[in-house]
């Protein structure tokens, strides 16, 4: 078997999408809006195009004819991916996945409103006063994010009025795509945050990756490490709510389903709420790049776009992910420098991937650094690792 498939999206998410679909003898054609992206590099064949041009990724798919899309980032005409179901050609999850996911206000009102799930307050505003108005309705402090947007990007927190401006301005900043609206939800105070990566199968037999517990700096995550610890009423129930969206919106692949927790204190029951759904790898997910898992989250997607069963994940050990950044005073667009590999080396149980972006700008995901140990290995020691071995990666 060997399939012809169109990455829409070349990230270093991507970029690891391919090597696994490469190990299982395929071929991947990489598609970003710029040249020498990371999945681009491993890739059979690649195309530079602005996907948010439905007649430019039209061309795409007429030019390649692939059986399989497998779209990597939110900035894509997903409306097209219901033509091209109809074409024969498979869309993963699916198009009706693929379309609703791309955007907040779609994926929220399905969990919150068709399925019921807990969520916090929200509102949507498409213009500053309408903003000013949803911040009243759910109360301060609150969250501001862009409908379409990823990695953090446009997102902030209201703590008064006067963050009303300027939270508005960041989060069309940091919007992905043309679409000018926001999401502003009340604050939860919650214990911590997991993601849930849920395996879906052409057999319908969905199973689950050990929690993932994260920590995030301007809407982005810093570090990873699986597994979480969590109550076990709290998981079940994770795992449903996780069961219900992603079986309402159908397909196959792996999916990252983030929860806010609350856990129990006194009489008061803890609580599990739904946040955000990617139909994709996700960032937090790179910790099982340490093989804490017997198939990493990219292996587990390429085997569940072509239809190859997975009967079981088995937890392998624990480990844990610490990011690599550009730092704050790089100039935009600025070509790196990664240094310190050597040093990074020396660690220990540890391993490194440098994404081998062309460009670098402020703050930019560039490498991540992993750490692993036994089950009986705290993950708190091993995210002190991953850090230790990020710190001794350099961009300049």
């Amino acid at each position: 078997m060997q399939k012809k498939i169109l990455l829409l999206g070349s990230g270093e998410l991507g970029k690891e999408v391919v090597i696994a679909l490469q190990r299982l003898g395929q071929q991947v054609v990489a598609v970003d809006s710029y040249s020498g992206a990371p999945a681009m590099q491993v890739a059979d064949d690649f195309e530079v195009i602005n996907m948010l041009d439905g007649e430019a990724l039209d061309a795409v798919v007429e030019r390649h004819s692939p059986d399989i899309i497998v779209p990597e980032v939110e900035s894509i005409r997903t409306e097209r991916f219901y033509d091209y179901e109809a074409q024969g050609i498979q869309v993963v999850p699916s198009a009706r996945a693929a379309n609703f996911t791309m955007n907040r206000r779609a994926i929220r009102d399905l969990a919150a409103q068709e399925l019921g799930l807990k969520t916090a307050p929200y509102r949507y505003a498409t213009s500053y006063d309408s903003l000013a108005a949803g911040v009243e309705a759910v109360g301060m402090p609150c969250v501001v994010k862009p409908l379409m947007s990823s990695s953090g990007k446009g997102q902030s927190v209201i703590r008064t009025s006067d963050d009303i401006s300027t939270a508005w301005a960041y989060a069309l900043e940091g919007s992905r795509g043309d679409l000018a609206e926001v999401i502003v939800e009340a604050f939860i105070d919650f214990d911590y945050e997991i993601t849930l990566l849920t395996l879906t199968q052409d057999s319908g037999n969905t199973l689950f990756c050990p929690p993932i517990g994260h920590r995030q700096e301007r809407g982005d995550y810093q570090e990873s490490w699986q597994p979480a610890a969590m109550e076990f009423d709290a998981l079940r129930e994770a795992q449903e709510m996780a069961a219900r969206v992603t079986d309402a919106l159908g397909g196959s692949g792996i999916w990252g389903v983030e929860f806010f927790i609350q856990i129990p204190k006194g009489d008061q029951p803890g609580t599990v709420y739904f946040s955000e759904l990617s139909p994709r790898p996700h960032d937090t997910g790179m910790v099982t790049l340490a093989h804490t898992q017997n198939f990493s989250e990219f292996e587990l997607h390429a085997r569940a776009v072509l239809g190859l069963p997975v009967t079981e994940i088995k937890h392998i050990r624990n480990g844990a992910s610490a990011v690599v950044l550009a730092p704050a005073s790089v100039a935009s667009k600025t070509a790196p420098v990664i240094t310190g590999l050597a040093e990074a080396a020396r660690f220990t149980d540890s391993d490194f991937r440098v994404f081998g972006k062309p460009t670098s700008r402020p703050y930019r995901r560039m490498a991540v650094g992993l750490a692993h140990g036994g089950l009986d290995v705290s993950t708190a020691s091993l995210v002190e690792r991953a850090q230790a071995v990020a710190r001794a990666i350099q961009v300049r």
